[in-house]
């Protein structure tokens, strides 16, 4: 397991609350932190084996831009940008910090952190495995296995099963 790291990265935006904020503008920092096995990446020397940084800073900055009331709102953005485009991750932490907020005295930054663990273990053989757990898991990609197939298998095993034992199921 290795942990990749973008920390710092820099945007001008218009979030908040207050109208001023929105029209003036303000500094914000945003550091991304994923869990992901890079072995492969590192042993092939394959970039598509890994996290893209380039991806990463770019959906930062796309959702950035989105004027938000609140960071908690671009925070969640960002999170489930990442979740949708990088499908090797075990672990996410995404910090949005707002530089100098207009809080009626001196204040350096307020920000917000949340973090998602999507390593859990297969209902049916206990297998470690990575499962986002919302409709852009692996398991839900109906062109592999029949809805009711995944439907079936959740009843009988409680929870979501890794590849191997779907495979089993889907014949």
């Amino acid at each position: 397991m290795a942990v990749i790291a973008l920390e710092g990265m820099k945007f001008f935006a218009h979030h908040g609350v207050y109208e001023e904020e929105r029209i003036l503008g303000g500094e914000y920092l945003v550091d991304v932190y994923i869990v992901a096995d890079t072995g492969a990446a590192a042993a092939e020397d394959d970039l598509n084996k890994t996290v893209n940084y380039e991806l990463i800073h770019t959906i930062c900055d796309i959702e950035m831009g989105k004027a938000s009331d609140l960071i908690e709102n671009v925070l969640e953005r960002i999170m489930m940008r990442i979740k949708e485009n990088v499908n090797i991750i075990q672990q996410l932490t995404v910090k949005v910090t707002k530089l100098n907020p207009p809080l009626g005295g001196t204040v350096a930054s307020a920000s917000i952190e949340s973090a998602f663990n999507f390593t859990t273990r297969c209902g049916r053989c206990n297998k470690g495995m990575v499962c986002y757990g919302d409709t852009s898991c692996w398991c839900n990609d109906f062109r592999i296995v029949h809805p009711r197939t995944t439907e079936l298998v959740a009843e009988e095993h409680g929870s979501c099963v890794c590849p191997q034992c779907l495979d089993y199921y889907a014949g």
